[in-house]
């Protein structure tokens, strides 16, 4: 029935400067804009901007995405790198690149200016087996 995520909407409290962020400083081609609504080129998902009224932000960097929430990731070729050029253009991180243990990547997350926690990856090699409970034969 469904084979393809088609859109990724963002509620967004300041269009102009979530566009700023989104297209200036991450980098994201601009598709179509608007005070209402905004689309990025991301391939074959849209990543999509829409205003809405300023909501009670969660806890970035916890590490946990609540109920009724959402994040994005981005792969990246090079997390270290990615961090660093995001850094030297203001970009609050809530996690620094850390490998993550048996799961085959390096994550750091930063947040967006709605407090949105957005994550880059990179696939590194394993360090460990990922701990996958043993299925009984009964």
């Amino acid at each position: 029935m469904f084979s393809q995520v088609d859109y990724v909407i963002i509620g967004v409290s300041d269009m102009a400067r979530s566009v700023k962020f989104y297209h200036d400083t991450l980098g994201l081609l601009l598709k179509y804009e608007t005070k209402e609504w905004t689309e990025f080129a991301t391939d074959k998902t849209t990543l999509a901007l829409h205003s809405g009224p300023k909501t009670a932000k969660g806890e970035p960097g916890s590490g946990e995405i609540a109920a009724g929430k959402c994040s994005i990731g981005f792969v990246v070729p090079d997390i270290e790198e990615s961090f660093r050029e995001l850094q030297a253009k203001g970009v609050h991180f809530v996690m620094h690149p850390q490998q993550r243990e048996g799961e085959g990547i390096k994550l750091a997350e930063f947040v967006d200016p709605d407090g949105l926690i957005i994550s880059l990856s990179q696939a590194v090699e394993r360090t460990e087996k990922a701990k996958i409970p043993a299925v009984s034969a009964s």
